[in-house]
């Protein structure tokens, strides 16, 4: 199943331009790079939902944090540590 899963971004790591924007975000224990490019107005403390790899919207905090609570509940979010 494809889901969006919320994270918040900790750091940006890499910017190669204005546009190209590269960032670490924390789904819980989990940290991942990504592409922050579809989201160019995204911050360090932002929330975003992340799909593929890809930043594909900022969420409000506390709705971010009900789905990703609602995702690990579902066992979806055994995918992303490599647990199937």
């Amino acid at each position: 199943m494809c889901l969006s899963i919320p994270g918040k971004i900790e750091s940006i790591e890499n910017q190669l331009d204005d546009i190209f924007r590269v960032g670490k975000v924390s789904f819980g224990e989990i940290k991942k790079e990504i592409n922050l490019s579809m989201v160019p107005d995204a911050k360090v403390g932002d929330y975003v939902l992340v799909h593929v790899g890809v930043a594909i919207s900022i969420v409000d905090e506390e709705e971010a944090k009900k789905t990703f609570d609602l995702l690990l509940q579902m066992g979806e979010v055994d995918e992303m540590r490599g647990e199937e």
